[in-house]
């Protein structure tokens, strides 16, 4: 931006909201927690740790993947909603990522499910047209 007495070049000044949001991509880039601990987790001189529920996530994702239960099911008998039960289902947290702004980064955490299960669960997810 050119000002209008002299004619030197300015560079823009970024909002408050964008340089906001910068920082904040920064903290994801580095792995660190952008929101709330995910079920199962907990926080520990601000970093993410398995809590003690955390072995219920595991079954979540097993029961899904290899029984014959469906999303409503699962739901009732881990008291969830199903909304809640595909937000657990496919929160990247869980293998040691941070997601933000659409971006997934390496998160500072311990996974509480393997990759490969979560990647399996995201495909039967896909495979049975559940829409998140």
């Amino acid at each position: 931006m050119k000002c209008p007495k002299c004619g030197h070049e300015f560079e823009e000044e970024k909002t408050r909201g964008e340089a906001q949001k910068q920082g904040m991509v920064n903290k994801a880039s580095k792995g660190k927690l952008m929101s709330r601990p995910a079920f199962g987790y907990k926080l520990e001189n601000n970093k993410l740790v398995p809590a003690q529920n955390s072995e219920e996530v595991r079954e979540i994702f097993e029961e899904f993947l290899n029984e014959k239960i469906n999303l409503s099911q699962l739901s009732k008998k881990h008291n969830f909603s199903v909304n809640g039960l595909k937000k657990i289902l496919t929160n990247f947290t869980y293998i040691g990522k941070i997601k933000f702004n659409n971006q997934v980064h390496d998160g500072n955490h311990e996974s509480i499910v393997s990759s490969t299960l979560f990647n399996h669960v995201q495909n039967k997810l896909e495979r049975l047209g559940i829409k998140i």
